[in-house]
């Protein structure tokens, strides 16, 4: 366990999480803000690079755990993202759609934020969130960030405005 709150805890994904991501990822509209559902080499690919991320970082999107069930319910972290011209610290957060509007993006999320600030020692942290994506925004508000910049991703041959929602210690 990285990670603990009232309701939740986080762990370090594994392989034996991929049916698990694949409810997530494998969902349109829980992954309207990548342009769609990923294919079964995708969620691989997610899965190997979060692996990738705790080697590298010791850090990564981790598993979220409902403790009254014991079941995983999305995944949230940290991960070193490009924005512009440099990498920055970004808490990431992508839930199982049947458990939106129930807090536990927020719950993880801060935990997360403190996690940045308390052991990594981190002077800022930020959560990239695409500008339709208004509720990953009221989580990172939320979180106590605000909006900072806008910088334009591309990806899967779309344009995508991203806004950059920063928190300091």
């Amino acid at each position: 366990m990285i990670l603990e709150t009232e309701r939740l805890y986080l762990r370090e994904m594994r392989q034996t999480d991929y049916q698990s991501l694949c409810r997530t990822l494998q969902d349109d509209i829980a992954m309207y803000a990548y342009e769609g559902a990923f294919s079964d080499a995708e969620v691989h690919e997610w899965l190997d690079r979060q692996l990738e991320r705790y080697r590298k970082w010791d850090f990564g999107l981790w598993a979220v755990i409902l403790k009254e069930t014991g079941e995983m319910i999305g995944q949230c972290g940290l991960t070193m993202q490009k924005w512009k011209e440099k990498e920055v610290l970004e808490v990431g957060y992508l839930f199982e759609r049947r458990y939106w509007h129930n807090g536990y993006a927020t719950e993880a999320a801060r935990a997360c934020k403190e996690y940045a600030f308390d052991i990594l020692k981190a002077e800022e942290v930020c959560s990239i969130i695409r500008d339709t994506n208004t509720a990953s925004q009221k989580v990172a508000v939320r979180n106590g960030m605000v909006k900072k910049d806008i910088w334009t991703k591309h990806y899967k041959g779309v344009d995508m405005p991203h806004y950059r929602y920063v928190a300091y210690r």
